[in-house]
């Protein structure tokens, strides 16, 4: 069996799909020997660990499946894989599927932010025209030729609102999306009507950003097929290699407990500074 048709598989069984963000070898293979039925390739969690570089747009699609391809090599199940936003117009949408088929993830997570993304759980994100949006599903979605899952995601939440957001999610799953990701709702009676969307509906578990906690059990009770939990390896172990060096060199250990806190360690804050800066000499007359 495909990866593509085991993940179709699982998500068809009764019960929530739970799929824990990877991002390197050893995560992948932590989660195999755990006995995890899926994984999920964190593109935070990719950049921050593999290029020791925020989740801002800095990785490209070839660095991208080339962690991808270590990932299902050492993981072992079906890789649901973070695809940004499908690193440029749709004839890069194009080769980006190909590549990730080649590397045999079994789904790959595209979204509608304008380039250069952010993190979802980080403010001021951009998004494209739901039109533009659909030009990179229908590529991914004629692209494919192993059977992959497209999984269309939406961030309009935050700079458009939960009622937008919602309207991609009915268009993209019309359109012919295998799941929508509905990312970052603000609160419970929005995780409730992002669950009234008629799609195979996957939900983000993210401690410490903007959707507040929700157990699985109920997540699973209001009909979402998969839950991912990008940062449930990453930070502990961002923390635990905190601690490590601070009893190493006798300084005060930190906590990672945020996407933003993960994001600082590897220099969120020169990269916006840098990015800050080129946008303001291109505004001068």
């Amino acid at each position: 069996m495909s990866a593509a048709a085991e993940l179709r598989r699982l998500l068809a069984a009764p019960g929530m799909l739970r799929a824990p963000g990877v991002f390197d070898g050893i995560s992948a293979h932590v989660a195999r020997r755990a006995g995890c039925q899926a994984v999920y390739l964190t593109g935070a969690g990719a950049a921050a660990s593999g290029f020791g570089l925020p989740d801002i747009g800095l990785v490209t699609q070839t660095e991208m499946a080339d962690r991808a391809r270590h990932v299902v090599e050492a993981a072992e199940v079906p890789v649901i894989a973070d695809a940004d936003t499908g690193y440029g117009a749709p004839v890069n949408v194009v080769r980006t599927v190909r590549e990730y088929e080649r590397a045999g993830v079994a789904a790959i997570q595209l979204e509608d932010q304008a380039f250069p993304k952010r993190c979802g759980h980080l403010p001021d994100k951009e998004i494209v025209t739901t039109d533009d949006y659909l030009r990179t599903l229908h590529a991914a979605l004629d692209a494919r030729r192993a059977g992959t899952l497209i999984i269309a995601r939406t961030d309009a939440r935050g700079p458009a609102g939960l009622d937008e957001a919602l309207a991609r999610a009915h268009r993209y799953a019309a359109e012919g999306a295998d799941m929508i990701f509905v990312e970052a709702p603000r609160s419970r009676e929005e995780i409730e009507r992002i669950a009234e969307v008629r799609a195979s509906l996957l939900f983000n578990v993210a401690p410490g950003g903007l959707t507040p906690p929700i157990p699985d059990k109920e997540l699973e009770h209001l009909g979402f097929a998969a839950a991912i939990y990008p940062g449930a390896l990453l930070m502990p172990a961002a923390t635990a290699m905190l601690k490590a060096i601070a009893d190493l060199t006798g300084q005060r250990s930190e906590t990672i407990d945020s996407p933003a806190a993960l994001l600082g360690i590897v220099g969120m804050d020169a990269w916006t500074t840098v990015g800050e800066r080129f946008q303001d000499a291109a505004q001068d007359p």
